[in-house]
């Protein structure tokens, strides 16, 4: 075991061990961190720890340490992570969604992803993909009646091939192609 690390186990926490071991629902990440204490308490080496738990050798110190300082509750969850990449800002999705009811640059008939992004400042992936969770799809705001009533999927899927399903609807139907799903 590695030096500073000092691990006692408790007949409570054994028992609890074990029953994370013998549990066939328990999830495999749990299972290989009981085995790494249990194993650990059985006075076994860090080479067969690892063996026995088929995990790195920095796995297994790590394991040892989190139970050394916060018993088998610390082996049961996960340290929380910084998150992922931020939320497209507001203000960008807005700019998009200005620029789409535009008329596109130059001779152009229609926004093309690639245009849209260069001219809003984000990427292609945002304009195409991260929007379209934020807002409502321009097929779905096709496929409403006044009362907001939905016409049915069958309609939605034309409205995104460029058919308009509803004739009172703010947004020509070329402008579909950028974000709707």
């Amino acid at each position: 075991m590695r030096a500073g690390i000092e691990i006692t186990v408790t007949a409570e926490d054994r028992r609890r061990l074990e029953a994370i071991t013998h549990d066939r629902n328990a999830a495999q990440k749990h299972v290989a961190r009981a085995k790494v204490i249990l194993a650990t308490a059985d006075g076994c080496g860090t080479m067969e720890v690892m063996r026995r738990s088929a995990l790195s050798k920095l796995a297994v110190w790590r394991w040892q340490e989190r139970f050394m300082h916060e018993g088998v509750d610390g082996l049961l969850r996960d340290k929380t992570r910084p998150p992922g990449k931020p939320r497209l800002p507001d203000a960008a999705v807005r700019r998009v969604l200005d620029l789409t009811l535009s008329e596109p640059p130059g001779e152009a008939t229609h926004w093309t992803g690639r245009m849209m992004a260069r001219a809003s400042d984000v990427s292609l992936r945002s304009v195409g993909w991260g929007l379209s969770w934020r807002e409502p799809s321009y097929a779905d705001l096709l496929c409403r009646d006044a009362g907001g009533d939905d016409f049915g999927r069958r309609d939605r899927s034309r409205a995104s091939q460029g058919e308009r399903c509803d004739t009172d609807s703010p947004l020509p139907a070329s402008r579909l192609g950028v974000l709707a799903t």
